[in-house]
C-alpha cells in the first residue's frame, strides 16, 4: 500500500473504495407494454361515368336505323350490389317507348337498350324497360348501352339535335 498523504491515510486501496462509493449507480430499464387499437371502416360506395351516346350523321331518307353505342363505366367497391337505371330524357312528350332528341321545336325519336338486339329498353325496371345490375369489383366496370333512331322519319328537318338522359346507380 502506498500513502498519498500523512494526514489522510488514504492508500491507494482505499482510494479506490472512495471512488467506487461516490460513482453513481448503473441504471437498470424496465419496459411497459400496450396495444395500439387500429380500426377502419370499409364503406360501400359507386361513381359513375358515361361516354355519349352518338349517332353521328343520320340520313332519315334512306329509311334505315341508326345505331351507336355508349359506355357506362360503374366503379363500386368491392362486393356491393348495384343497379344502373335510366330516365326517359328531357325532350318533350319523351316516354321510355320513345325519346326524344330536340333541335329547337323539332324531334328526333330514338331510343336506348341493354343489348346489342336492341329488344329491351334501358330505363327503370317498370313497364318492359330494363335496369343494368352488377357487382362491384373495387376497379372500373365498362357496360354497354346500345342506341337506335329509328328508320323512317323522313320529316324530321336538318338540324342538331340532343337529349340528356339521367343515369342513375343504386348501390
Amino acid at each position: 500500500m502506498i500513502k498519498l498523504s500523512a494526514r489522510t491515510g488514504l492508500t491507494i486501496a482505499g482510494a479506490g473504495a472512495l471512488a467506487a462509493l461516490s460513482a453513481p449507480a448503473a441504471a437498470q430499464l424496465a419496459t411497459a407494454n400496450s396495444t395500439l387499437p387500429v380500426t377502419a371502416l370499409v364503406t360501400a360506395n359507386c361513381t359513375l361515368s358515361t361516354t355519349p351516346l352518338a349517332f353521328g350523321n343520320v340520313d332519315t331518307t334512306n329509311g334505315a336505323d341508326h345505331d351507336a353505342n355508349a359506355s357506362l363505366i360503374v366503379l363500386c367497391t368491392n362486393g356491393i350490389s348495384w343497379t344502373a337505371s335510366a330516365g326517359v330524357g328531357a325532350g318533350s312528350g319523351a316516354s321510355y317507348g320513345s325519346r326524344r332528341m330536340t333541335s329547337g321545336a323539332n324531334q328526333l325519336a330514338y331510343n336506348i337498350f341493354t343489348s346489342a338486339a336492341r329488344t329491351t329498353v334501358f330505363g327503370d325496371g317498370t313497364g318492359s324497360t330494363a335496369t343494368i345490375g352488377g357487382t362491384g369489383s373495387g376497379v372500373p366496370q365498362t357496360v354497354s348501352v346500345y342506341g337506335r333512331v329509328g328508320g323512317g322519319q323522313t320529316s324530321v328537318p336538318i338540324g342538331a339535335y340532343a337529349d340528356t338522359v339521367a343515369v342513375t346507380v343504386t348501390y
